[in-house]
């Protein structure tokens, strides 16, 4: 996951770094350096925060040479 992801994915589900942070329970300042690409968090840092914003329904897109991306996932069926 990129910080770029990460910003995007929060603002599909309309989710503050507080947010994210609680969430996540994970220091607000580690997420928003991260998110700012000033630090890169430990691998396990960066895992639960990618599991807390798949459980919010947020899919992330690897790149595939487009480019990463996010997207909501199917609330359908």
């Amino acid at each position: 996951m990129t910080p770029a992801q990460c910003r995007a994915a929060r603002g599909l589900l309309k989710w503050t770094q507080d947010d994210l942070s609680s969430a996540a329970n994970i220091s607000v300042v580690a997420l928003r350096n991260f998110e700012n690409e000033k630090t890169s968090p430990q691998r396990s840092t960066l895992t639960v925060i990618q599991l807390t914003l798949e459980a919010a329904g947020v899919v992330l897109i690897p790149e595939n040479g487009g480019g990463a991306g996010v997207r909501l996932r199917d609330r359908q069926g």
